[in-house]
């Protein structure tokens, strides 16, 4: 019989209290700092980091967890009677965490470890955690929770709106950076992400606003036209990196306009932190998890 375990990485940015709920093992991303390493949300809290940022002339880099620290958490999950374990990982768009763990998964030949390139981050990530659990939870098999999870990234959209694209350039997160010089033109970029299949989980900007006002406003739009005669229940997560006005104005304005659609929060935390700077804000939907997870009930 399968005993199966979920494990996805830090910057899902479950809170320690939903890991455990849920049973979801987190491995953590290392940033790396005047050549200290510190681990995403452990050594670095959300308002420590954003803090430090805005204060030190060094910027942050990100790296990927190592495979030591994965091949640990993979025997410890062996030894706990786990036969299958699920990895569910930050997109391969914009790191190469899946391709090491995909080569280490085919190295294992004592448990059945497995792979999900979520192409996403954040709170779409920990969606897909979550609904893996669930179906963990509810006796569902390997083969039928990987495809639920490929359901749920096809209904997967983001938008994303930075202050700048200070960030995003240096660090070479952003596909079409090039194309965009957002400090000297003084736009608002609107920044997706191709979640779905027929995508890489990169992210590029997608449209381009004098003010912030704006651009918010095209967020509205492009929410309001994705979710339009969907026959399933809409799940979405405005994620902020430290600016809580922004993120309260975003919930109150979707909860109006969309009364139909589940609305959370989460965090743009320290290893995305790196990459997007302080005051992005973000919107990722797609179909609410829990009722994809209940589906397979039937």
């Amino acid at each position: 019989m399968s005993k199966i375990a979920i494990i996805t990485d830090s910057s899902s940015y479950l809170t320690i209290d939903q890991a455990k709920e849920h049973n979801i093992e987190v491995l953590s991303i290392p940033i790396i700092w005047n050549d200290q390493e510190y681990r995403d949300i452990i050594d670095l809290s959300f308002d420590d980091f954003y803090k430090k940022l805005s204060t030190e002339e060094k910027l942050p880099s990100t790296s990927t967890p190592s495979i030591g620290a994965l091949d640990e958490k993979i025997n410890e999950l062996r030894d706990a009677g786990y036969n299958e374990i699920i990895g569910i990982f930050i997109s391969s768009g914009i790191s190469s965490f899946v391709a090491n763990a995909t080569v280490y998964a085919q190295e294992r030949e004592d448990v059945n470890f497995k792979v999900f390139d979520s192409h996403v981050t954040c709170a779409g990530l920990a969606n897909m955690a979550l609904l893996a659990s669930k179906m963990v939870a509810d006796d569902h098999t390997s083969d039928e929770i990987f495809e639920a999870l490929a359901k749920l990234r096809e209904t997967t959209n983001v938008r994303l709106i930075v202050d700048d694209l200070k960030h995003l350039s240096r660090t070479g997160r952003l596909s079409n950076a090039a194309s965009f010089i957002g400090g000297i033109l003084n736009i608002k970029p609107i920044i997706g992400m191709d979640v779905q299949e027929a995508g890489k989980g990169e992210l590029s900007v997608i449209e381009k606003e004098r003010t912030y006002l704006k651009a918010f406003k095209k967020v509205q739009q492009d929410v309001g036209e994705q979710i339009k005669d969907k026959d399933y229940t809409v799940r979405a997560t405005v994620i902020d990196a430290h600016d809580i006005e922004k993120s309260n104005e975003w919930v109150e304005t979707f909860e109006k306009d969309y009364p139909d659609m589940i609305v959370d929060t989460s965090i743009i935390g320290p290893v995305v932190g790196v990459h997007t700077g302080q005051g992005a804000i973000c919107v990722i939907w797609g179909q609410d998890w829990e009722e994809l997870a209940n589906s397979y009930n039937k």
